[in-house]
């Protein structure tokens, strides 16, 4: 590769060095299965970084209504898997419900998002991928805090739940106050995020963008 910006494999190299400090730090406390787990993750990053980037191209290149449904598709079920395997979640059970769930909220954000934005066609590939990549992975930490913290209440309080069901509250009264805990540990972040959006996450959110040499606003 060439040109300003642009990174080649001894710059990615030089790049992944960084590993080796931490690397050997956790191989020297004897923490030799986290730094396998560490190598064979960032072999597989890389690895997905690179079909991806192929296949974005691609998308990008087609700028087809078909083929981004069913990328955004494949994109929910993914996360929809990720989500139920890192809450440790029957997938059989959840799977439609969560799927559901997220087919719902993200299309209702992102569809709010596209007619903010007004892309033309509306469904352009460069402004509908990201956007629902973007949504997809801030629902991640989210859903997966709720589903942890809501089950392992309703476990480890599980004589208070059934003891308010038999004096008579409903299902929905006997589960609210577990429901207000797991929301409220999702949403901690999210608020956290909010009150340092402008000093801390919104460069982050425009590093591409940056990079880029896209550095001036359109008003």
């Amino acid at each position: 590769m060439s040109g300003s910006g642009a990174v080649g494999l001894v710059q990615l190299a030089l790049f992944y060095s960084v590993l080796l400090l931490p690397g050997a730090l956790l191989w020297w406390l004897g923490l030799r299965g986290l730094v396998k787990g560490l190598a064979i993750g960032v072999a597989r990053m890389t690895l997905q970084l690179g079909l991806i980037g192929i296949y974005l191209k691609f998308l990008f290149d087609q700028d087809s209504l078909w083929l981004n449904a069913v990328w955004l598709l494949v994109m929910l079920t993914i996360a929809n898997l990720h989500i139920l395997t890192r809450a440790k979640m029957s997938r059989g059970h959840l799977f439609w419900i969560s799927q559901f769930s997220l087919l719902v909220g993200v299309g209702l954000v992102l569809g709010g998002m596209i007619l903010v934005v007004q892309p033309e066609p509306w469904y352009q590939t460069r402004y509908l991928i990201p956007l629902a990549g973007m949504l997809l992975g801030n629902c991640l930490t989210g859903n997966i805090l709720v589903l942890e913290r809501f089950y392992s209440a309703v476990s480890e309080r599980y004589e208070q739940f059934m003891a308010d069901l038999l004096l008579g509250a409903s299902l929905y009264e006997a589960l609210q106050p577990f429901i207000r805990d797991a929301l409220q540990a999702a949403l901690n972040p999210v608020v956290a995020t909010l009150t340092t959006l402008g000093l801390v996450a919104l460069p982050g959110m425009m590093t591409g963008q940056i990079l880029g040499g896209r550095n001036r606003l359109r008003l």
